[in-house]
């Protein structure tokens, strides 16, 4: 029998249809065999719910990443080639809480378009360390099984007058990817939890269109204060609102760790660990990419930065509820950022 995801990347099922349409369908079959996807999610027609569309955003993003992120597709090739899929725990973006020009300043360029999806922040997680607040939206149709997503924003208003001025270069003139059309299709999924095929396909074109950089390319003087004060800031800089990360849920993370750390992964040294105990993350090293730079002349110079990297995470039932403790930990959040800095 085929699996409920192999079934799921059928092309008359709405998931596969919406995913074909963003990239094609051998790409979107790609993208649904290799994750685990909730049966609940299956279903054919032209009426697509909000949780198919936040199951195809993530399922898009996932797909991104790989594309961006080489350890990441050697290591879930290597899950495709042992017959098992991924459990899609959650994905991690970057924001400016500061000055954005068109672009809704810090989580809100995110928040206004997860919550037609049928997400709401779950957690608040304070970041005093990296001058920074995270945010978990879980979507609540299915909280378990469709991927969280964990908003952080850097708050530019702690970092020093000239950080500050490096962020308003920076970020001040960021453009909105969304229009009236998306806006549009993002009101009928709040309205009803549900819309169209086409109004779900330019709700996810849209959504898909906020995870890049709205900004230009920064100038090398501003990236290096910004390098200076926070790597954070300066990642985004360079990549913008991207997937920072996307993260496995496993049984058993550190085992896992060592396992990969003896395949030859560039393993994060340690597994962090929430102040309740249930919450085990660790990470392998971001890859390096390149990326253009303005100097003073005007002329772009090609360097080498960090990008994204890829999450593994454990999850132990909360005695409390007996159900999956889905909760964050700003301790462990603090360390998995470091994998950004270092690569």
């Amino acid at each position: 029998m085929p699996s409920d995801s192999s079934l799921l990347a059928t092309q008359d099922q709405v998931l596969h249809r919406l995913l074909s349409a963003v990239f094609g369908p051998d790409a979107a079959t790609s993208a649904l065999t290799v994750l685990t996807i909730d049966p609940a999610l299956s279903g054919t027609g032209d009426t697509v719910s909000r949780a198919q569309v936040a199951m195809a955003l993530n399922a898009a993003l996932f797909a991104d990443l790989l594309d961006r992120v080489p350890t990441a597709a050697r290591y879930v090739q290597s899950v495709r080639e042992a017959g098992e899929t991924i459990g899609f725990d959650h994905g991690a973006l970057r924001t400016i809480d500061g000055e954005t020009g068109e672009l809704p300043g810090g989580h809100q360029a995110f928040g206004r378009f997860l919550a037609p999806l049928g997400y709401e922040v779950a957690g608040l997680y304070p970041l005093p360390k990296l001058r920074m607040t995270g945010r978990a939206y879980v979507q609540r149709d299915l909280p378990e099984t469709i991927p969280q997503f964990f908003v952080s924003e850097l708050h530019v208003d702690q970092l020093s007058e000239a950080g500050q001025a490096a962020c308003a270069s920076v970020f001040g003139a960021s453009a909105d990817p969304l229009g009236e059309a998306e806006g549009a299709a993002f009101n009928a999924l709040s309205a009803e939890g549900a819309c169209s095929f086409d109004e779900a396909v330019t709700a996810l074109k849209g959504a898909l269109a906020c995870f890049g950089r709205q900004h230009e390319p920064p100038s090398l003087t501003d990236y290096e204060v910004l390098l200076s004060e926070t790597g954070e800031g300066a990642w985004i800089a360079t990549e913008g609102n991207a997937f920072n990360h996307a993260t496995t849920r496993t049984d058993n993370v550190a085992a896992l760790a060592e396992e990969l750390r003896a395949d030859g992964y560039p393993m994060k040294p340690s597994v962090e660990i929430s102040q309740n105990g249930r919450v085990r993350q660790t990470a392998i090293l971001a890859d390096k990419v390149v990326r253009p730079f303005r100097e003073a002349d005007g002329a772009e110079v090609p360097l080498p930065v960090p990008g994204s990297f890829y999450e593994f995470i454990t999850r132990d039932i909360d005695p409390e509820t007996g159900k999956l403790d889905l909760t964050f930990d700003s301790g462990n959040a603090t360390g998995i950022f470091a994998v950004t800095r270092n690569a």
